[in-house]
């Protein structure tokens, strides 16, 4: 992994690539560097690669094995009658504005009856992978507790919501983006943000695609292999009251290559109540500085699914209204 972060920074304008960060070293004498460095990618970028993040190298490379066959046996042929596809075909050199080139399938705890079955060592890995990866965001999660002064567990507790523990919603969007024909035409995903807590992306090594906009340009977030690359998600932004930022990004289409990802969210229970944490609000001589609303997540998701590809800040102001 050293080799490659080397070759990485000699290749890349680091002032201009998000940051990659080893998180083993959380665990050494450069611990205060690391939170550091976490807090500043949250504050700064919404973005970062994280390496030595605990989860096997075998694993990862059978996630790729299994997600590459999925797609090859089970939605290859099929995404050749899309709607997408169709509509490429049939608006001659006409700009496709309201839909993606993208093939996706979620997986979650309450659909395992649905996950893929054609493909030998489908479920056993994801069910593995993602068991690995909940792990880990709950690390994380403590981490930006710490970064953020709130007690260990402030931000897990919220997202769980008041009636149980470990409520909050952990789901796997498993995305292709096949060649595409006309790439100037469709986009392999519209720019946006990510309306939940922590999201955990385990991306292509070898086909970029994806890109997140920063002080106005779009920076590539360039594949490094077999890291985690992790995302600030609007709760996240809620709850440090504006100190983390959820990023715009996006994903472009390609004539030559399909591009793989593996994309987990650590979400809150549709039920759980989210609100900037009180030890982040300022107290002025009449009111507490309070810059996001308080709201119920699912109501918050109501609103995202209709304007998930607009910005984020009217989003907040009509869950407010709710």
């Amino acid at each position: 992994m050293a080799i490659l972060l080397f070759f990485f920074f000699l290749l890349f304008d680091i002032s201009r690539a998000i940051p990659v960060l080893d998180f083993s070293k959380l665990n050494g004498h450069e611990r205060a560097k690391t939170l550091a460095h976490i807090a500043n990618a949250c504050e700064d970028w919404g973005f970062f690669h994280l390496v030595n993040h605990g989860i096997a190298e075998d694993l990862l490379e059978r996630v790729k094995k299994v997600s590459t066959d999925f797609y090859k046996l089970e939605r290859e042929e099929n995404f050749k009658n899309s709607k997408v596809e169709k509509l490429l075909n049939e608006t001659g050199d006409k700009k496709l504005e309201s839909v993606d080139w993208e093939d996706i399938i979620t997986l979650t705890d309450d659909n395992v009856n649905e996950w893929p079955s054609q493909t030998p060592g489908f479920k056993e890995t994801f069910k593995e992978f993602r068991y690995e990866l909940k792990k880990l965001a709950e690390k994380i999660l403590e981490v930006l507790d710490e970064n953020l002064g709130l007690p260990k567990g402030h931000i897990k507790k919220a997202f769980d919501g008041e009636e149980v523990e470990n409520n909050a919603f952990f789901g796997t969007k498993v995305s292709h983006y096949p060649p595409c024909p006309n790439p100037e035409r469709v986009i392999g995903l519209r720019p946006h943000t990510d309306a939940g807590g922590l999201i955990l992306l385990f991306q292509d090594d070898e086909v970029g695609g994806l890109q997140v906009w920063k002080d106005g340009e779009w920076i590539d977030v360039e594949p490094l292999k077999n890291t985690i690359v992790i995302s600030v998600g609007d709760q996240i932004e809620v709850i440090s009251n504006g100190r983390y930022k959820s990023a715009w990004h996006r994903v472009f289409s390609n004539t030559d290559s399909n591009r793989r990802s593996v994309a987990s969210y650590y979400n809150p229970s549709h039920k759980a109540t989210i609100a900037p944490a009180p030890q982040l609000m300022k107290e002025t001589n009449e009111e507490w500085n309070q810059a996001y609303p308080k709201f119920v997540f699912g109501d918050y998701m109501s609103v995202y699914y209709q304007q998930k590809f607009h910005p984020k800040e009217p989003r907040f102001q009509a869950v407010s209204a709710m």
